[in-house]
């Protein structure tokens, strides 16, 4: 699948084609990143810092995966960004898995309640946030899935609006601070860049993100790597060790 073209009507409405978004559905995020990893892609597709909120902490059954539609948030003070001439949550195309970007000082929320159910009536699966939510009960009552970077009292309005749909976005890593020195320290991380249509992956493990182009290769991936955990896992419980399973099996 192409990424959607961000000059095109951002309301068309398109269901995730199961070639490839469905292709990875069955695999769990850590598989995944171990896939990326083997194929060269040094952050793994890791999404850092970004946990499930909704429906619950630690539900293992949950589990989204589609082609990402990205809105960018900036500061309510920005006047000189573009302003969206419809909400972004109505314009959400179907069987997506919407990803927003907040500036990262923003300790307000950036997705709500009503965002959940307006999102659940568009066939959205699930929301990615580089940022804050509230209103988690209700997300949890509504069974929606929602990941984020934190939780707030505040509303997105006065604080922040959404400025673009569709577009790359950059979620970063920010670079901590040695508090002794007050000095900045080597980001631990690399950034992510999402692009519109990559696949996102999310469940009680983290969030990962996979360009369409590599989206084959690794679901063939996980799909022997599960296979070969497999047979670790008879050995090892067969008392034969972790040393000699993954020697057998791994090759190391």
């Amino acid at each position: 699948m192409d990424a959607p073209n961000p000059t095109q009507n951002p309301m068309r409405k398109f269901e995730a084609p199961p070639s490839v978004s469905d292709k990875l559905a069955e695999y769990t995020t850590c598989e995944i990143s171990d896939a990326l990893i083997k194929l060269g892609v040094p952050h793994g597709g890791h999404i850092p810092d970004i946990t499930m909120f909704s429906p619950s902490f630690d539900d293992t059954s949950v589990r989204i995966c589609g082609p990402a539609y990205t809105v960018k948030m900036v500061p309510a003070s920005d006047t000189s960004s573009p302003k969206l001439e419809r909400h972004f949550v109505d314009s959400a195309p179907r069987g997506c898995v919407m990803v927003i970007s907040a500036p990262p000082s923003v300790k307000s929320a950036v997705w709500g309640g009503l965002m959940t159910a307006g999102a659940q009536v568009q066939g959205v699966r699930g929301v990615v946030i580089d940022g804050r939510c509230r209103d988690i009960a209700e997300h949890r009552a509504a069974q929606f899935p929602v990941f984020a970077r934190g939780r707030s009292t505040l509303g997105q309005g006065t604080f922040t609006h959404p400025s673009e749909i569709n577009v790359p976005i950059t979620i970063d890593v920010p670079t901590s601070v040695n508090p002794s020195s007050n000095t900045e320290v080597v980001k631990p991380f690399m950034e992510a860049e999402v692009n519109p249509g990559d696949i996102v992956v999310a469940d009680v493990d983290g969030v990962v993100w996979v360009p369409p182009e590599l989206v084959e290769v690794v679901a063939e991936k996980c799909k022997v790597s599960r296979e070969v955990d497999a047979k670790c896992l008879e050995d090892i419980r067969a008392g034969k060790g972790i040393a000699y399973s993954f020697k057998t099996w791994r090759g190391k």
